[in-house]
Parts: C-alpha cells; sequence; structure tokens
C-alpha cells in the first residue's frame, strides 16, 4: 500500500513539476547586476509606456513614442524614425512612425534584429503586455547588453514597429521600404496574447527549421517553452505577427516569443500594468539575454535550411530535438517492438488475448466518451451561461476552472471504465490495446502531422513498460511510475496550451490528450483494485471545479462585462440609430437600445464584422445629432481615351480615427493612388482591388494626414459609387451625447468598432 501511495504521489509530483518549470518563479530586482535582465528595472519602463491606451491617432500614442526614443538614446544610440504611408494585404492604410536604433559589430556580416511593437490595440488597450511587454523587455535587454562594452560581430538592429494592430504595417513599411532591412539575418520578436504564462517560441521560416533550432538550443535558455507540434499548428492557421512580413516580404527567419495565458485580457481595458504577470516578463527575458549574446556573434549568413526537427522541451534536458527523417524508421522500429513484445508475451502466456480484446472496449469508450463531453460540454455550458458569448477571446474569466473540472472528469471516466476489466493479474493485457492506440495515432501523425511526431517518445517508454510487465508480474510499481514520467512531463502541459490558445472551445482538445495519457499510465493504474473509488472522488472534485466556476461565471468588477456601443449617422437618409454587438443588454446599453431592441440594420452587418465575425446585434432607432459632415471635393474629373481620370480629396471636417470605404467587388480600378502611394494590383490582376471577396476597399486610420486624397483611373462608363463611414472613438467624450462612463463592472468589448461615431456618406460619381 506504501508504494503504491508513493506511486500516486509520484505521479502528482510529475504533472505539478510539468506546468511549474516552464517559467521562472521569481524575479529580478533592481539591485541585479547591470550587465543582466533585471524585471524590476523593465517595469519602471512599462509603468510609463502603459498609462493611457496608445494606439494610432491616440493623442498618447506619440507620448509613448517619444519616450522610447529617448530611453534608446539615454543607451548612447542614435535613433532614427521611419514614416510612410502603406496598405497591407489586411485592407489598413496607414502611416506607420517606426523607431530603429543600431549597434555597430565588428564583423561585416548580416545583423541581428529585435524586434516588438509599440502601438496598442484601438481603442481602449493600454497594452502593458501587447506589446508593451515587448518593448520594455528590448529597453532591459539591449541596456543590460551595452553595459558590457562588448562590440558584437554581427550589427544588432532594434526595430520597435508601429501599427502592428492595425494590420503589420509598420513590419511592412521596414521590410520594403528601409535599407537595413536587406542586412538582416535573423530576427527575434516580442510578442503576447493575453498577460501571463510561459512564453512559447515559435519558429517563423519558409523552408525548414533545423539550423534555428539548433542555435536555438546552443543558445541554452534557461526555461525553454518549445514544441514542432505549436509549430506545425502556427504555420497551419492564419495567425500573424510582425515577423510574418519579415518571411512573406524578406524571406527572413525569425523567432517569436509570445505568451498566451490569461486570455481574456487580451486587447481589453484590463491589459494593464497591474495585471501583467510578473514572473511572465522575466521569462521574456530569460529568453532575449543568451540568445543575443549568442545570435549576437553567430554566423547569421547560414540560418537557413531545407530539413525541418522535430522539437520538445522536456526537464532536466530542456529542449529535445531530432531531424524528420528519423520519424518514419522511429515509427517502423516501435511497430516492429510492439509485435516482438506481444507474441513474446503471448508465448510466455503472461499475455491473455482475451484479456487483450476486453482492454479494447475501455480505452475506446474513454475516447468517445471524454470527447463527446469536450465537444458538447462547452456548447452546453454556453447555453446556461449565455453571457459566455460576450467574450469574443472564447476564454472566459473562469476558464481555468474549466479546464481542471473537464479534465479530472475525463481521467474519473477513464478510472471507472478500466476498473470493469480489473482482474488481479490481467495489467500486462491491459496495457496492449493503449500501445497500439497510440501506434496509430503516431502513424497517422507521421503522415499528416510530422510536427507532432515526438509523441513517440512516450510511446518508447510505453513499450518498456511493456517489457517489464510481460517478464515480472509482480514488477516494481516505483519503476513502472518513473518509466510514466516522459508522458507526464511532455504531455501534460497541451491538456492546458490548447484551450488556453485556441479558446475554451477547445476543451474537447483537453479531455482527448487526458484521456491518451491515461491510457499509458494503465501500466501502473491496472495493479489497483479501487480504480472505481477513485473515480467517485474524480467525478466529486470535478463537479467542485464547475461548482467554483458557477460562482465566478458573472460580471463583477475584476470580472467586468465586455458591452458595446455606437452611434451611427446615415448622412443620404438623415436617419440615425445606435446599434451593439452583445446579445445580452445590461443597464448600460439598455437606455439606449431599450427594453425591446430592433434587429440590427443589414447595412450595419455588412460592413463592420469583428475579428471574430462578429456582426451587430441589435439596433435602435436615435436622435440625429448635428455632427459635421465630411467634405468631398471632385479635384479632377476628366475622360481621356475611353478612361476616366479622378481624383478626390476627401476632409472629415471632425475629428475621427478612421475612414473605411467600400464600393461593389465587380467595380475594375486600372490605377488607384491614396495620399500620393500608388497601390500594387494583386498577381493576375487587371485591377488594383481586383479579387475582392466582399465590398470592403480599404481603412484609413488617421494620424498626421488628416484627410484623404484618392486618385484612380476607371472605364469611362463605369457608374461608380463610393460608401464611407467615418469613425471617431469619442463617443463617451463628445459634448453632443450624454453616454456616461461605464460602471466598473464593464469594460469595452474588444476586436469591435467600438464606443463609436459613425457618419454613413455615400459618393456617388455621374
Amino acid at each position: 500500500m506504501l508504494k503504491k501511495a508513493t506511486a500516486l504521489l509520484l505521479i502528482i509530483i510529475a504533472v505539478y513539476w510539468s506546468f511549474y518549470a516552464l517559467m521562472p518563479r521569481s524575479i529580478s530586482g533592481l539591485d541585479t547586476p547591470d550587465n543582466q535582465f533585471s524585471t524590476d528595472r523593465a517595469l519602471v519602463h512599462l509603468k510609463e509606456i502603459s498609462k493611457q491606451p496608445h494606439y494610432v491617432g491616440a493623442e498618447n500614442h506619440e507620448t509613448v513614442k517619444n519616450y522610447i526614443v529617448k530611453e534608446l538614446e539615454k543607451l548612447g544610440l542614435e535613433t532614427q524614425i521611419q514614416e510612410g504611408n502603406t496598405l497591407t494585404d489586411w485592407g489598413t492604410f496607414v502611416k506607420p512612425k517606426n523607431i530603429l536604433a543600431r549597434i555597430k559589430g565588428s564583423d561585416n556580416s548580416k545583423a541581428l534584429l529585435l524586434l516588438s511593437h509599440y502601438d496598442s490595440n484601438p481603442h481602449s488597450s493600454p497594452g502593458a503586455s501587447d506589446a508593451g511587454s515587448g518593448v520594455v523587455t528590448l529597453l532591459e535587454g539591449v541596456r543590460a547588453f551595452l553595459s558590457e562594452k562588448k562590440v558584437p560581430k554581427n550589427d544588432i538592429i532594434i526595430l520597435i514597429t508601429d501599427s502592428e494592430e492595425l494590420g503589420l504595417n509598420g513590419a511592412s513599411l521596414f521590410v520594403n521600404k528601409h535599407p537595413w532591412a536587406k542586412d538582416v539575418g535573423l530576427v527575434l520578436n516580442f510578442e503576447a496574447r493575453g498577460s501571463g504564462g510561459p512564453s512559447y517560441m515559435l519558429v517563423e521560416t519558409n523552408g525548414g527549421n533545423q539550423k534555428l533550432i539548433e542555435g536555438f538550443k546552443d543558445a541554452n535558455p534557461n526555461y525553454p517553452v518549445a514544441n514542432s507540434l505549436a509549430y506545425s499548428i502556427y504555420k497551419m492557421l492564419p495567425n500573424d505577427t510582425d515577423l510574418t512580413r519579415f518571411r512573406e516580404d524578406g524571406d527572413i527567419d525569425g523567432f517569436n516569443f509570445a505568451f498566451i495565458d490569461d486570455h481574456f485580457d487580451y486587447h481589453t481595458a484590463l491589459d494593464t500594468y497591474e495585471r501583467l504577470d510578473r514572473n511572465t516578463l522575466e521569462h521574456q527575458g530569460s529568453y532575449l539575454m543568451p540568445l543575443l549574446h549568442y545570435f549576437s556573434d553567430a554566423n547569421l549568413n547560414n540560418v537557413k535550411s531545407d530539413e525541418d526537427n522535430i522539437y520538445f522541451n522536456v526537464l532536466l534536458f530542456k529542449t529535445v530535438s531530432y531531424p524528420f527523417s528519423w520519424v518514419l524508421p522511429m515509427l517502423i522500429l516501435a511497430i516492429l517492438i510492439f509485435v516482438a513484445l506481444v507474441f513474446y508475451g503471448i508465448n510466455k502466456r503472461t499475455l491473455d488475448s482475451k484479456e487483450m480484446a476486453k482492454a479494447f472496449l475501455p480505452g475506446i469508450a474513454a475516447v468517445v466518451i471524454n470527447g463527446l463531453v469536450g465537444y458538447f460540454g462547452w456548447k452546453l455550458l454556453c447555453v446556461v451561461y449565455p453571457q459566455y458569448n460576450e467574450m469574443l477571446h472564447g476564454f472566459t474569466y473562469n476558464g481555468h476552472a474549466y479546464i481542471w473540472a473537464f479534465s479530472l472528469f475525463s481521467i474519473a471516466v477513464c478510472m471507472w471504465l478500466y476498473n470493469k476489466v480489473y482482474k488481479p493479474e490481467n495489467t500486462a493485457s491491459l496495457a496492449v490495446p493503449p500501445l497500439f492506440l497510440w501506434l496509430v495515432i503516431c502513424g497517422i501523425i507521421a503522415f499528416k502531422l510530422k510536427g507532432a511526431s515526438f509523441f513517440i517518445i512516450p510511446l518508447y517508454f510505453g513499450l518498456i513498460s511493456l517489457f517489464v510487465l510481460v517478464r515480472q508480474k509482480h514488477p516494481n510499481i516505483i519503476l513502472m511510475t518513473l518509466l510514466l514520467f516522459p508522458v507526464l512531463m511532455i504531455m501534460s502541459p497541451f491538456v492546458k496550451m490548447f484551450p488556453v490558445g485556441l479558446g475554451l472551445k477547445m476543451l474537447v482538445a483537453s479531455t482527448l490528450m487526458v484521456s491518451l495519457i491515461f491510457s499509458l499510465c494503465i501500466s501502473v493504474f491496472g495493479f489497483s483494485r479501487y480504480k472505481d473509488r477513485w473515480s467517485y472522488i474524480l467525478f466529486a472534485a470535478s463537479f467542485v471545479f464547475l461548482v467554483l466556476a458557477h460562482f465566478k461565471s458573472d460580471f463583477t468588477e475584476d470580472r467586468p462585462k465586455p458591452n458595446s456601443l455606437v452611434y451611427v449617422y446615415d448622412a443620404d437618409k438623415d436617419t440615425a440609430v445606435w446599434a451593439t454587438y452583445d446579445h445580452i443588454l445590461d443597464d448600460w446599453t439598455k437606455p439606449y437600445l431599450t427594453e425591446n431592441p430592433d434587429e440590427a440594420d443589414t447595412f450595419l452587418n455588412e460592413k463592420f464584422s469583428s475579428k471574430y465575425k462578429t456582426p451587430f446585434t441589435y439596433s435602435k432607432k436615435a436622435n440625429i445629432k448635428p455632427l459635421k459632415l465630411p467634405y468631398i471635393d471632385k479635384q479632377k474629373d476628366t475622360v481621356i481615351a475611353g478612361l476616366r481620370h479622378v481624383k478626390l480629396f476627401i476632409s472629415p471636417q471632425r475629428h475621427i480615427n478612421r475612414m473605411e470605404f467600400f464600393a461593389d467587388s465587380t467595380y475594375t480600378f486600372l490605377s488607384f493612388n491614396l495620399n500620393g502611394m500608388k497601390i500594387e494590383k494583386p498577381k493576375n490582376s487587371i485591377s488594383v482591388f481586383g479579387n475582392r471577396k466582399s465590398s470592403k476597399l480599404f481603412s484609413y486610420y488617421v494620424s498626421d494626414e488628416k484627410y484623404l486624397e484618392m486618385e484612380f483611373i476607371i472605364p469611362a462608363e463605369q457608374k461608380t459609387e463610393f460608401t464611407l463611414y467615418s469613425s471617431s472613438n469619442d463617443m463617451l467624450d463628445n459634448s453632443l451625447f450624454y453616454v456616461p462612463e461605464r460602471p466598473a463592472t464593464m469594460i469595452p468589448k474588444p476586436f469591435v468598432l467600438n464606443d463609436a461615431v459613425i457618419v454613413k456618406k455615400v459618393i456617388t460619381l455621374e
């Protein structure tokens, strides 16, 4: 009994340590030596940077830029500001202002570029994590590096971009128009998609990752959190960071470092200095310093590779990697070992074919039941708690409690099912079907998702366990437990990673992962005759976490409700409406939408949708306010050789933050200039805005240039009409409106056009 209790304790310790060891657990103070990164020193900068939202066009945007420039100059660096108009494939036209500095190296070689961005997300986020944390990581890291007075071999370029949140415009401007871009050999990019948790390393490359991973291992950061499964998934998803522009436009490789936990803070008013996890910032620094020292002296002319590596992190060994070319041989070897062990066990009569056949049932049942619970359970919770739909992130304030609840429920199901086939001496037979299932999964992975091929490492240890079970009817339970450490240490973090990173809709990934992990643990749990008792305890624990989640399902000051309200005036129809994206109205929105709101007008749903494709839900007729309409001047309108040359000058006549233009997707624009910048045609298109799937042309985010000049050429016979929406983020501050500040239990909903005064105007070319 003592050995079994010890085994259980070891399993708990292994799971706990698999999470605990991912990141630092203390931070470096102000008394840290000058040549080392200090989180407390970085926080001094962060407190200044994150005082107010500083998105493009905001008053504090320029203040933050000037602060960063001043701090770089204090380090003895000569800074420059790169600015220019850009239009990216996100459809955003803006003039970013990038901050640049350069540390001269001793060799005429490729440069190492340190990257982050200083703009916050419009319009309510202070941007402490995204990406104030990245900016201060670079400021403090560069300070520590320079304090050693060491001349690196490679030049080091510091680039803190602007307009990342709008469409990676600053990065696009640098990569495509700055002369330093051709010097860059490698990029280290620091980002955030939450306000805490470990920082994940993700490779960004057009080719293979082999040399990048080898360099990362040689740099030897203390807390590497990296795996090729996340890398493979990242490559398949439409995720973008500034580093994407370097890869796509410049064929420049790099590393992303981003933390994703506490995802509910992402792009919200909660992304504050106070809520940023200090240990997370320490983790970012623990990446930067060794990588900066290593790659500032490495040969950056030789980071390209045609080969990919499997890689994963594990305690003691840090980052483990091996070539993709090993995947099939390792799979074939595992199959041969498995078949040999099964035949050996049958001949030795320690494996029973009937018991093995019966053992398939609990394994399959566990996967099916837990998979269904994970998939439909979250859908059911969203019905029971409809307020969860207001959180567009897909990760609720009580999300971690749900991960616990579903994970414990999955373990309980496995315990209960496997107990149904328990016999005192059939553990060896019980272990065979899970290994067969893992072989099948590894086989599929080998051809469909090679980045996850490190799943075979736990499988090999499972085969060793089977060998011990076949040889000994009563093996040492402590030894069997130690053989579980690889699966527990490598796989357990994925139970949390998927729903945290991709939203609670991915709880199904957690329940399935728990089922797979437990199936290998049957080599230990198979000896317990009391699995049913454990299942009842775990069911009860799962219920406790559901209860805890219930008591944190409401909105409070600590867990404020995201809500939305905009005012839309149609200048052509002389009508106005209030509109919202919310499904559930509250005391702040009801005074405008009333108890009986109308369905949102069709034109609203067509024109404004969020990152998560969230349309307006409700609208209500509003009083017309005396808003100044945009001034539109047709400065040129000439027909030459069957082509119509038009130049429009548009001035908003009021403070606005953006103009959005829409036109029929069938229109042909043979050329198009915006504020003097020529817009290029897409490949294989005769039209500048060709191949559009919607009517949207572009969004102009206003900064220095308060006007917009549009010059274009169209076929003379084309009847052209633009719909312009000019929006300001000042609804709460505008003296024409009497919208009060939100209560402390509410925050502006992120990812949508919010707190905005919108004027719609149709521009028709007669």
